[in-house]
């Protein structure tokens, strides 16, 4: 996952499937972050089928793919060690009370790793 910065993340509009990358702002084990603004599509996407899946991969082509839910981060101490880590979010929102502000934690509940070629996935124990 640290040489593929940037996973896809997948979550679906209405029955269309819809893919973007996205830049994790905390990754913790398996748990992935990412911040949204609450314009965005994908907030409504999420709103309506939480179920999402992030996949990483690398310049070898080896990938991660985490099938998981995404859920708001409530957590103030979470959203502040985020937010203190990141001078992209402290300069374009201002503030972590930005109104605009949204941050999913994407919940593992299954993991998956193929190297370049191996043709089947591996499971990892989330």
């Amino acid at each position: 996952m640290e040489g593929a910065k940037f996973p896809m993340l997948a979550t679906v509009d209405g029955g269309q499937p819809r893919v973007r990358p996205v830049s994790p702002v905390k990754v913790d084990g398996f748990a992935v972050y990412v911040a949204n603004l609450r314009r965005y599509g994908k907030t409504a996407e999420i709103e309506a089928n939480p179920l999402v899946e992030l996949c990483y991969l690398d310049g070898n082509h080896d990938q991660v793919r985490i099938t998981g839910r995404a859920e708001v981060l409530n957590d103030a101490a979470v959203m502040e060690e985020i937010w203190n880590g990141n001078p992209l979010l402290r300069r374009y929102l201002g503030s972590p009370d930005n109104p605009e502000l949204v941050v999913y934690r994407i919940v593992p509940e299954r993991v998956r790793c193929m190297k370049e070629w191996a043709l089947e996935y591996a499971e990892v124990p989330v």
